[in-house]
């Protein structure tokens, strides 16, 4: 795996930029999966990808209106033919169904797994930031709070 861009969390999880960089170093079996997984994902999340299963679900369409008697001789028979219309139900049903929800659900949970170390790693910085402002911690603004105080010859009062 790759040196984190964004340095580790406190519990010693790497903070990657990008969710491939969380891909773990197993075998290259696990490794394929992983990285097949975060592709489609990608790739089937977006609205290009929804325009092609709607044109693809559409496509049925025309043999499931020919059933009705007001449009049974509309359609030309090679768009209602059973076999097409088999196809585009395997396609449609069996493929899209069964081989990609798995496939994204590995990848939205590989997602996952990189935003939760990257806004882990965000809470952590944004405490450390605090604690540097706070005039009562030690470190950060106390100690030029002190130092300037040191300087007017005064002492802070202890809260």
């Amino acid at each position: 795996m790759a040196d984190p861009t964004h340095g580790y969390t406190k519990l010693g999880l790497a903070v990657h930029g990008h969710v491939h960089d969380h891909l773990p170093e197993g075998s290259a079996y696990q490794r394929v999966n992983k990285k097949v997984a975060v592709a489609i994902t990608k790739y089937v999340g977006t609205m290009t990808c929804f325009w092609i299963f709607c044109v693809l679900a559409l496509c049925s369409l025309p043999y499931v209106l020919s059933q009705f008697s007001v449009f049974a001789n509309v359609f030309p028979s090679v768009i209602i033919k059973l076999s097409i219309l088999t196809l585009i139900a395997w396609i449609a049903q069996t493929f899209l169904q069964l081989v990609l929800l798995p496939s994204i659900m590995v990848g939205q949970n590989l997602q996952n797994v990189a935003a939760d170390a990257r806004s882990t790693k965000t809470f952590e910085d944004v405490e450390t930031v605090l604690n540097l402002l706070d005039i009562h911690t030690q470190g950060g603004l106390k100690d030029v709070l002190d130092a300037v105080n040191a300087l007017k010859g005064e002492t802070i009062p202890k809260p």
